[in-house]
């Protein structure tokens, strides 16, 4: 019998959007609706698995949990791009690393972006629920026409938000380590160095992919830097932000904040951000779309499939025999 994980699938959809029964009678498929927190948990609750699907980079797999799951044979990803599976160990026990479709990411974050924007600027979270108590309206909003957007990375998902702040009437600026005066141009931005964009920027928000040179790109300089009552909006990755700057100029009310991402994930329930002023808060909503997870479980039947047929599909990494990424 091959053992199959499905990992947090907190809306308990996966079996939906998908024909698992086609990979066999002699496979069990086992979902999970909760994040396995703590190492011990995973190792524990995994350990007679031989093939874990993974929802993007929920559930890390580095090396010392890796080790501790002697059955595990195959690994599904969904999305083309992971950083929490420690590869090299996963090919030196065995095991196969395969990818899905990359999702919908270059359309459904900018979105996710742009609902926190909006959600900052007039309240919406706040008044829907104060209508819901029975009361009424007791804030003041603010426009976005005539303000201006600055964009910290301008790739796929920084550029779509350019054409969307035009509608609203916003100004443009952008920066990021390798960003040019030609690419910004080719997108309708305008470049300018970091210091001007935090200066500058009515809203400032994060487009970067993390790594050691993007790491807390946001800290308490940026932060002190930033127009009184400036919004910082991250759909990226948490860690670009010194978490601890941030809450501090929240409780002083110096910014305000749209966050869909943290820095531990999900969010502990006695986080501080859970109780800091200024903010909208999502759970990491930025990719996760109707069309999006349709896909992903699609493709994740078919990666097992194909590597139990010998011919893995969207390798990641393998051990040798098995070859390059198709």
């Amino acid at each position: 019998m091959l053992r199959i994980a499905i990992l947090d699938d907190y809306q308990n959809v996966a079996l939906s959007l998908a024909d698992w029964g086609s990979l066999g009678d002699d496979c069990e498929v086992v979902r999970f609706d909760e994040n396995l927190s703590t190492e011990d948990q995973a190792a524990e609750q995994l350990e007679g698995f031989d093939v874990l699907c993974l929802m993007r980079e929920r559930m890390p797999l580095p090396a010392s949990l890796i080790v501790r799951l002697p059955r595990l044979k195959l690994v599904v990803v969904t999305g083309a791009r992971v950083r929490t599976i420690d590869m090299e160990t996963a090919v030196a026990q065995g095991i196969t690393v395969c990818h899905t479709f990359a999702g919908q990411s270059a359309h459904a974050t900018p979105e996710m972006a742009w609902g926190l924007i909006l959600s900052l600027a007039r309240s919406i979270p706040a008044e829907d629920a104060r209508v819901r108590q029975g009361g009424w309206q007791q804030t003041v909003g603010t426009i976005l026409g005539g303000k201006t957007l600055g964009l910290v990375g301008l790739g796929k998902l920084g550029a779509r938000m350019v054409p969307i702040a035009k509608a609203f009437d916003m100004d443009v600026i952008a920066w990021s380590q390798n960003l040019t005066k030609e690419r910004a141009s080719e997108c309708g931005a305008r470049m300018v160095d970091k210091e001007t964009l935090f200066r500058e920027a009515d809203v400032v928000s994060l487009h970067l992919i993390l790594g050691d040179r993007s790491r807390n790109t946001v800290s308490a300089t940026e932060i002190a830097l930033m127009k009184p009552g400036a919004f910082l909006i991250n759909t990226a990755r948490g860690p670009l932000v010194d978490e601890h700057a941030l809450v501090a100029a929240l409780e002083l009310g110096q910014i305000k904040a749209g966050l869909d991402v943290y820095d531990e994930e999900p969010l502990p329930k006695d986080h501080p951000l859970r109780r800091s002023p200024n903010t909208v808060l999502t759970p990491h909503l930025g990719y996760v779309t109707e069309g999006a997870y349709a896909a992903f479980y699609r493709d994740t039947v078919e990666n097992i499939k194909a590597w139990r047929a010998g011919t893995p599909l969207r390798v990641l990494a393998a051990p040798s025999a098995e070859g390059n990424s198709q």
